[in-house]
C-alpha cells in the first residue's frame, strides 16, 4: 500500500520543540518532493514547508522561517520537520504529503490523499 505515515506529535509547551516524522510505505520516497501542511481548528489547511525530492531546495511559509527546519532521509524514506521555538498558534493537526515541482523548486501543492496526520499541541 502505498502511503505516508505521520509521527512525532504531542503536547509541547511554549517554546518547546518537537520532531516530526513522514515514512513513506510502498513507494520510492526519492522520486518525490514532499510537503507538511498543518490544519487548526476552524482553520483552512495550509502549507508549512516543503522539500525537492534531491533536498537540495526548501521552502517555508513565512510563519516558522527560522523555527522550523525539513530535512530527508531517503534512505530512511522519511522527511523530518524539526520545530523549535514553538507557539500556541503552531497548535494543529500536522500533515506530510506529496506536492507538485516546478524544477527545481518544490512547491506546497499537495498530490494525492492525506494520511490521519499527528497532533501537535502547544499550551502551558
Amino acid at each position: 500500500q502505498l502511503q505516508l505515515v505521520e509521527s512525532g506529535g504531542g503536547l509541547v509547551q511554549p517554546g518547546g520543540s518537537l520532531r516530526l516524522s513522514c515514512a513513506a510505505s510502498g513507494f520510492t520516497l526519492d522520486y518525490y518532493a514532499i510537503g507538511w501542511f498543518r490544519q487548526a481548528p476552524g482553520k483552512e489547511r495550509e502549507g508549512v514547508s516543503c522539500i525537492s525530492s534531491s533536498g537540495g531546495s526548501t521552502k517555508y511559509v513565512d510563519s516558522v522561517k527560522g523555527r522550523f527546519t525539513i530535512s530527508r532521509d531517503n534512505a530512511k524514506k522519511t522527511v523530518y520537520l524539526q520545530m523549535n521555538s514553538l507557539k500556541p498558534e503552531d497548535t494543529a493537526i500536522y500533515y506530510c504529503a506529496k506536492v507538485v515541482t516546478v524544477q527545481p523548486m518544490c512547491t506546497m501543492i499537495p498530490l494525492g490523499s492525506w494520511g490521519q496526520g499527528t497532533q501537535v499541541t502547544v499550551s502551558s
